[in-house]
């Protein structure tokens, strides 16, 4: 309470309470000693460190406390306390020191800084082979090296420097001790990342670390996986920090010494994965640093690190040997191979995506019948990982990797078929500009399909396909038909469902357009027929409360599905020509206002039934004109019984496709005004304007389109007025997008 109480309402304190407070706490605290209970130290340090930082009035607390504890070898033990959260308190969120405290802060420790370490030199002194005290020393110079308030000069003269590696290079370093020091020495290590203004203590730490390999190697053969990752954290720190100087004068000085990098490389080739991740973000670095420079010279400098960094990516992405299913992606091995794909999709143009593929064939070319299925998996998630980057144009290494693939017997394990699938569909822009490959690979994602474990990958792969060799997918337009007919015979997600049909309406674009309806009503077809057989069994206007979401019994699994249609059929149509899809259209309208009328209640059903209609608005565009009048008068009529404010952003569309047609314009003046007065009777509410934040942003929609199309019209209807009212009202509203329609519509009205 009382840490509380001075971290936040200190400045309510009188200020001649100040020197009392501080003299309680010191005399509290010397009465501490090395058997007090470890969290009222911490406590009563924190709270003497607060007091210091914000107080004012206090000149020099370090000295004040040195001089007060520093004598007695029973308060040792609180007064390093004190000294280690002192630093890490200046920049506290919950302390919010003003920026001119915090600099007249470390202004004043960087003045106590000789008295810190002249401490800290004599208790190490006093301190051999006292494990806890050393941990003690490690983490009040880590805290002081954090803060940067400790002169060069006397660091670099002092033995604190040396001591965190000497102990790093015990072999029998209790593990607390070890961290406590690598703590440390990262500290440092951040610290420096200036070279140029601290040269000579980042020479020093560099030699340290020189120092540690030895150990690193040790603490593999002992199996000490917390010890190494110790190391690697510390070979990581100063990869970072040194980072720059070695792209700019790669081995020039210690400063540029590549064999940081090698150190790195040496932890990437741990037996653990979560040693080698450690390393990430050096990697990330240097891609960026030598993409912005775009040199040839660097990247050639650098491109065997990276070689060496995929082969190493490679092993750590094998699988268990006895795992028998797909590859996740949810456990923490998925996360990490997702986190793989991440890293070398940023890195591949070091080393260029060819010569990786190269690289990667040649490990494939190499397996025997005895190599193990996990290797042959490895190798071809790191090819996934950069298809999508090779050269559409390749005809030496590609073609070799599509033949061998496709070579695969339907009996080998069900991981390299799963990944094998998934490079196909990142080799779509390869696949496009060698179509004699186009038949075989289709065959073998087609075959995926029959199989569940294999179905969903198979799916997404199709639509990758179809959708990049649009052009030259015509001819199995009647093929992809027959399997949406059949889709929910395979075991397919939702997700990979709307995929396909996705990848299908893109093919169906490019039929001739008299045959763009007739497939278009049989696509159609097999959402509607399901879509309406539910509306004949839903006797009420609610979804039965025992139908999961998204099973086949919801009707927003198919909704969804002609949305995805609708959405990505986009047929060329010539001035005068009939749209084709108009027939379809005509089809499907009964039923989706049905299902809008039967499920008005349920927002979910009728939200997803309102972005359906609008993919179909602008599919037909102007030639949707037939469903403008039953439209706009149910979204009338639903809207005065129910506000969702999806009918708004409905309106919106209409806006934007008829708005300048002066037939349309009274019609859809009348919708705006219909919808206006529930509208304003909800917001008008006490909070309204808060508490229906999308109504706000879609009436805004609504009315910016209605500026945008009809302007005259517009500003002419007896709405216009109220609602500019509305919208000043509605200014101050902090939810994003709500407030950004309105200053949008303000800003054009």
């Amino acid at each position: 309470m009382l840490i509380f109480q001075i971290q936040y309402a200190f400045h309510e304190l009188p200020v001649n309470s100040h020197q009392s407070l501080r003299d309680s706490l010191l005399d509290h605290g010397g009465k501490l000693n090395a058997e007090s209970p470890p969290a009222i130290v911490t406590q009563l340090s924190l709270a003497l460190a607060d007091l210091a930082l914000q107080m004012a009035g206090w000149k020099d607390p370090i000295m004040d406390l040195v001089q007060r504890y520093g004598s007695n070898p029973q308060n040792l033990p609180f007064l390093l306390e004190v000294l280690t959260v002192l630093p890490e308190e200046v920049n506290s969120r919950s302390l919010r020191l003003g920026a001119n405290r915090r600099t007249e802060v470390t202004e004043e420790f960087r003045k106590s800084s000789p008295v810190i370490l002249q401490l800290l030199d004599a208790c190490g002194e006093s301190c051999v082979g006292d494990t806890k005290g050393q941990m003690k020393i490690f983490r009040c110079l880590g805290s002081w090296f954090s803060l940067g308030a400790l002169s060069e000069e006397l660091i670099i003269g002092s033995k604190l420097v040396t001591a965190p590696f000497q102990a790093l290079v015990i072999a029998e370093c209790p593990a607390s001790l070890h961290e406590a020091a690598t703590d440390c020495i990262c500290s440092a290590l951040y610290s420096v990342e200036d070279l140029k203004s601290h040269l000579r203590l980042a020479e020093a730490l560099y030699n340290g670390v020189k120092t540690l390999p030895d150990a690193y190697h040790m603490s593999v053969a002992l199996d000490d996986t917390d010890k190494s990752i110790n190391y690697c954290r510390i070979f990581t720190e100063l990869a970072e920090s040194f980072l720059e100087q070695i792209v700019n004068t790669p081995n020039q000085g210690f400063t540029g010494d590549l064999g940081i990098l090698d150190l790195l490389l040496t932890c990437v080739g741990h037996h653990l994965y979560e040693v080698a991740e450690i390393t990430f973000n050096v990697w990330y670095r240097l891609s960026e640093e030598l993409y912005q420079r775009h040199e040839d010279p660097a990247i050639e400098t650098f491109k065997p690190y990276i070689q060496r960094l995929i082969v190493a990516m490679c092993r750590h992405c094998q699988m268990d040997q006895d795992h028998d299913g797909i590859p996740g992606e949810s456990d923490d091995f998925g996360e990490f191979r997702v986190r793989v794909s991440e890293l070398i999709k940023d890195v591949i143009f070091i080393v260029g995506s060819s010569n990786c593929f190269a690289q990667m064939y040649e490990n494939l070319k190499q397996q025997t019948e005895s190599t193990s299925w996990d290797v042959t998996e490895a190798t071809l998630f790191i090819m996934t990982a950069v298809a999508k980057n090779i050269l559409p144009e390749e005809n030496e290494i590609v073609p070799e990797v599509v033949k061998a693939i496709l070579s695969i017997p339907p009996t080998a394990h069900i991981a390299v078929r799963y990944t094998s699938i998934q490079l196909f569909g990142e080799l779509c822009e390869w696949i496009e500009k060698h179509p004699d490959y186009l038949d075989p690979i289709l065959q073998f994602l087609l075959a995926g399909l029959q199989e569940p474990k294999l179905a969903s990958a198979a799916a997404t792969s199709v639509q990758s396909i179809s959708t990049t060799c649009k052009g030259k997918m015509r001819d199995h337009f009647q093929g992809l038909l027959n399997i949406a007919q059949a889709i929910d015979t395979l075991h397919l997600s939702n997700e990979a469902i709307i995929g396909f049909l996705k990848g299908t309406a893109v093919i169906l674009t490019q039929l001739p357009v008299e045959k763009v309806g007739e497939a278009l009503t049989q696509l159609c077809s097999f959402q509607i027929t399901p879509l309406s057989s539910l509306l004949t069994k839903s006797e009420d206007h609610k979804l039965p409360s025992h139908i999961a979401h998204g099973s086949k019994e919801d009707p927003t699994v198919w909704l969804d599905r002609l949305s995805a249609i609708f959405r990505h059929t986009t047929p060329v149509i010539t001035n005068g020509q009939v749209h084709p899809c108009q027939t379809a259209v005509q089809q499907i309208w009964p039923v989706l206002s049905e299902t809008c009328s039967k499920f008005q209640s349920d927002i979910r059903i009728v939200e997803r039934c309102c972005r359906c209609i609008r993919f179909v608005i602008r599919c037909l565009g102007k030639s949707s004109a037939s469903l403008l009048t039953p439209l706009v008068t149910q979204m009338i009529s639903l809207y005065q019984v129910h506000q969702h404010s999806c009918f708004l952003y409905l309106g919106s569309i209409l806006v934007d496709e008829y708005g300048q047609e002066q037939s349309c314009q009274p019609g859809l003046l009348n919708m705006l005004q219909a919808f206006c007065v529930p509208t304003f009777k909800i917001l008008e509410e006490h909070n309204g304007l808060r508490n229906h934040p999308d109504t706000v942003d879609d009436l805004f929609r609504l009315c910016l389109r209605f500026v945008q199309r009809a302007p005259v019209p517009y500003l002419q209807c007896q709405m216009a007025k109220p609602i500019l009212c509305c919208a000043i009202a509605a200014c101050p509203l902090d939810h994003r997008d709500a407030n950004a329609s309105v200053m949008k519509y303000l800003q054009i009205s």
